[in-house]
Formats: C-alpha cells, structure tokens, sequence
C-alpha cells in the first residue's frame, strides 16, 4: 500500500506496479505500471446520496432513505472517485517466476521513496479490477483522515440547510464554470444531483445568460 493518505483539499497521484501471472503461457510475468488519478473527496449530502440509492431497488432502500432523511444533520457521506491516466501507462513481459519478480518490483518501489506508489499482485485478465481494489483500499485508509482534516475546517457545519464544504465547492464549480462556459452543463448536473438547483437557480440562469446561453 502507498504510504500516504489521499490528499484531502487536492488531487492525487498513484503510482501503481500491477504484476500478474499470464494464465496461458507459463512461467511469464507482466508488470504494468500507470498513474491512478484520485479525485478530491467531496462532501455530499444525505438528501443527494438517498436519490441514488433508491435507484432499482426495494421497500428496504426506501426505509433506509427515510432514515437518512430523519438524522440527515448526524450523518457525514465523502464521495471519492478516480481515473486511469493512459497517457503514462506501459508494461513489460518477463520471464521468471511470480514470486522473484514480486520481490524485484518491491525493492525498486521501496529504493525510490515514494509515498504514493502501490504494488499489487494481481490477476493479468481483467487487470483493471485489481486496480479498483487497490483504489477501495487507499480509500478507506484515507477516510478518517479526510474527515478529521475537513472537520477541523468546519466543512461539515450547516449552512441554511447544507455543509459548508458542499457550498464552498459548488462556489467553486460557478467560478469555474465562470471562467470555462463548457462546464456549465456539468455545474447544472450538480446541482440536481444535491437537490440545489432550485436554491441556485437565478444565480445559475444568470451565468448562462452572461456566457450567450452556453451550457
């Protein structure tokens, strides 16, 4: 595992090691080395999470959306979520056995000193789930960090209804959104999916009349 947390108000970079076994030639190893891009934690709220949790289920969901409902002012969500940069990948072929070459990649990651590289030894088809393992264990090691970082910043006290992280980053997004008009339509996304748009509604109207009704 790498040897750092997530960063909390920042993107991050992995740097993985993937090697595997080729299931149909015996005695070669593929190592693959790439970049996980892990985007910054975002506050979501209670009411946000609920709309999709309801999605292709039950009564049991519903219960459970109503009980989210009821303590939603007690309950803290951070949604996280990430990519593979392809600009960076590449793999070599050896021939060897799993076990030394493990140990070969392992010594290099270590010599480097780099706190956010991973070596996993996984299967070579499909690959891509052992890096959403990798990713869903980084993540959990991250979360209590994360939330004591953005609870010593008060990002989770309420704000006419909301976190104050949940505002700041919507604040954020309008900025943005500002500056580059193709991200308005993401921004209007956004805002239906935290149940928002129509609290930011004249401010949203108003920035896409600014920009000649991009959006």
């Amino acid at each position: 595992m790498p040897q750092r947390h997530l960063e909390t108000f920042g993107n991050t970079i992995v740097n993985y090691h993937l090697i595997s076994e080729l299931m149909d030639d015996t005695g070669k190893v593929r190592i693959r080395e790439g970049k996980l891009e892990a985007g910054r934690p975002q506050i979501i709220t209670p009411g946000a999470y609920a709309s999709t949790a309801l999605e292709g289920f039950g009564d049991e969901a519903r219960q459970y959306v109503d009980w989210l409902k009821e303590h939603e002012q007690d309950i803290r969500i951070l949604q996280y979520g990430y990519r593979l940069r392809q600009e960076s990948y590449h793999e070599n072929l050896v021939t060897d056995a799993l076990e030394p070459v493990v140990e070969r990649v392992k010594s290099a990651v270590a010599a480097s000193n780099d706190p956010l590289s991973a070596v996993v030894v996984g299967v070579d088809d499909p690959w891509d789930v052992c890096i959403v393992r990798l990713f869903w264990e980084v993540m959990q090691s991250s979360a209590a960090f994360n939330f004591r970082e953005m609870q010593s910043r008060k990002l989770f006290e309420n704000e006419g209804g909301v976190p104050r992280g949940v505002r700041r980053d919507i604040d954020a997004s309008f900025k943005a959104a500002n500056q580059d008009p193709s991200q308005i339509k993401a921004l209007g996304a956004k805002l239906n999916a935290l149940g928002l748009f129509e609290e930011y509604q004249d401010r949203f109207f108003s920035l896409v009349k600014s920009k000649g009704g991009a959006s």
